[in-house]
């Protein structure tokens, strides 16, 4: 029965607080209480009491250390992505059934490549380009033809100078979107899907987003149910960053992401956001990808993809209040707005007294 340590009690200054908080990731949060979960247990502990409390228990210490240690930026060429403070990610699809733009973009490289530089003059730091749906029942798309609808995206994104990661779970196609100028692979199986995944990336040396899924291996929106989900996609989570770093991955370029809608109902969806800031434990970025999700319609009337701006923006203000360190949406001029109001409210309250 592994421990796990929720960071709680956010405050939003540290200042007079000396040896009472505890600074999240190196950003912008301060918290001043651990929830402590062991099995269905739950209990809080101060940050002025850990030492006394939790000192010796080595999973505590690792856990606190890892929870508090600053997140390194990623030096990608000539670009940098930070982890200080929010970033946003540009959701986009080269698919014919992507939700977001009905397919239009599947088979026009220029203008899809223009949809992407828009959203990075928008705001986004990194866009992420993707050719296969990962909606449910999404017919599975040959290696080749995905290669053909992300390449000449990627390539003119590339040489305008745009961050991009490439949104795939196929080998070939992340060797070939790197070639074309990707810098990281955002794979949904977290490297389980394709058995040649790990040793590619590793091979690259580039930065990983790992996704949890129930059971990668037969598709994204497999599984059974939890018992507890919060703590259950951490250790599944844990694991794989374990093997990646084993497979030659170095655990600095490593990002996580917790699933959002993937294999998940709507109870454990909510568990999920509600709990993301146990997820800093595992001492790499975090990422949330709910931008759309049908968790948004199932809480307003069914609303429909493309009436959830609302729903997205409150859940992506709810990732920022955790601590999360990139957001994945499809609005980004959007969310950004967002994130510089709320970046304005964290800088007031750091230093009006």
């Amino acid at each position: 029965m592994a421990l796990h340590l929720r960071p709680i009690q956010f405050v939003d200054s540290p200042v007079g607080r000396d040896g009472e908080t505890a600074r999240l990731a190196g950003g912008m949060l301060w918290f001043t209480a651990y929830e402590v979960i062991e099995g269905e247990g739950r209990r809080t502990v101060a940050i002025a009491d850990f030492e006394q409390k939790l000192e010796n228990d080595e999973r505590a210490v690792m856990l606190h250390r890892a929870i508090t240690a600053p997140r390194p930026a990623l030096t990608l060429g000539d670009r940098t992505l930070r982890f200080d403070q929010p970033q946003v990610a540009g959701i986009l699809n080269v698919t014919p059934d992507s939700f977001s733009d009905g397919g239009k973009l599947q088979d026009d490289p220029a203008t899809a490549a223009s949809a992407g530089v828009a959203m990075a003059a928008a705001g986004a730091a990194l866009i992420d380009v993707g050719g296969e749906s990962t909606r449910p029942n999404a017919p599975l798309v040959w290696e080749g033809d995905e290669a053909k609808r992300v390449v000449p995206v990627i390539e003119r994104l590339a040489a305008s100078g745009t961050l991009v990661s490439i949104d795939t779970r196929k080998a070939m196609v992340m060797e070939a979107a790197l070639d074309a100028g990707a810098r990281i692979v955002n794979d949904v199986s977290a490297l389980l899907w394709d058995d040649r995944a790990l040793a590619a990336v590793a091979k690259a040396g580039c930065p990983v987003i790992l996704m949890h899924s129930p059971d990668p291996k037969k598709g994204p929106h497999g599984g059974s149910g939890y018992t507890n989900v919060l703590t259950e996609v951490f250790d599944w989570l844990e694991l794989r960053i374990a093997v990646a770093v084993a497979g030659g991955i170095d655990r600095t370029r490593i990002i996580v992401d917790p699933g959002i809608g993937f294999g998940k109902s709507l109870a454990d969806n909510l568990a999920l956001i509600n709990g993301l800031a146990l997820f800093h434990g595992l001492g790499c970025p975090i990422m949330l990808g709910a931008s759309r999700k049908r968790m948004i319609g199932a809480l307003s009337n069914a609303a429909p993809t493309d009436a959830r701006l609302g729903g997205s923006l409150a859940l992506a203000m709810k990732g920022i209040e955790a601590g999360v360190q990139l957001l994945r949406v499809h609005d980004v001029a959007e969310t950004v707005q967002a994130i510089h109001v709320w970046r304005g409210l964290r800088d007031q309250a750091l230093v009006g007294r």
